[in-house]
């Protein structure tokens, strides 16, 4: 059965175009032009992916974001012709996983919906569980848990914690954080790994503030602390 991909875009033209694309893919596409339209329409079709434009009449993206991720882990890539960090920023925290700036190159957009797809666990191979301190990592089922509380992860924090886990004592560089969750080292978008280690930590550090788990190595990258394993 083909995977379910939700365009939310008040651009018709540029929804009729992102749809082509992923038709000729083989991805089932349904579409909303506000995020007001695109709530119940997610709620029925519980669609793999969301490709969310930021700006649009009645809801807008990040409003819907908000509203969607209360009761969904939907990956969902910002397509977005706002290009200030800050804004890209408060997409990330909202919990998107990605973002592609308008003007894109649908090439592109593509690549990161197959990356997106391929680290929510759509072709996840044999089980298999990482284990640090407290923190259990089960890949299979893609769920994690801090001693016996239960931990939800948006597929981009998970995959980050998956890496850190899978080396301890390891320092991962942010280039090599973003391969992890984008398949692609792309050094202008390097700084959303900081937001996505902030996001995480708040989810399964005691204090995030003195984060007893994910080592930060200034000017290098993240660990996960030695003295946690």
């Amino acid at each position: 059965m083909p995977q379910t991909i939700l365009i939310v875009d008040d651009e018709k033209r540029l929804v009729s175009l992102v749809q082509s694309y992923l038709a000729q893919e083989g991805y089932r596409v349904v579409a909303a032009y506000n995020g007001k339209e695109a709530l119940p329409i997610a709620q029925k079709e519980k669609p793999d992916l969301i490709i969310l434009d930021i700006m649009m009449p009645e809801m807008n993206g990040y409003d819907f974001m908000r509203a969607h991720r209360a009761e969904n882990d939907t990956p969902i890539i910002m397509l977005t012709a706002k290009v200030e960090d800050d804004d890209k920023v408060i997409g990330l925290e909202l919990g998107a996983d990605d973002y592609v700036t308008k003007p894109f190159k649908p090439r592109e957009l593509m690549a990161r919906v197959r990356n997106i797809l391929r680290r929510a666990g759509k072709n996840e191979p044999a089980k298999k569980t990482l284990k640090a301190a407290d923190i259990t990592l089960d890949r299979d089922s893609r769920e994690v848990t801090i001693g016996e509380r239960s931990v939800d992860l948006t597929p981009s924090e998970f995959d980050l914690l998956a890496a850190l886990l899978s080396a301890p004592g390891r320092v991962f560089s942010r280039l090599d954080l973003l391969d992890v969750i984008q398949g692609v080292r792309y050094e202008g978008y390097e700084r959303t790994i900081d937001t996505h280690i902030k996001n995480l930590r708040a989810k399964i550090e005691p204090d995030p503030r003195n984060p007893h788990y994910i080592e930060t190595m200034y000017g290098v990258g993240y660990r996960l602390r030695k003295g946690s394993t």
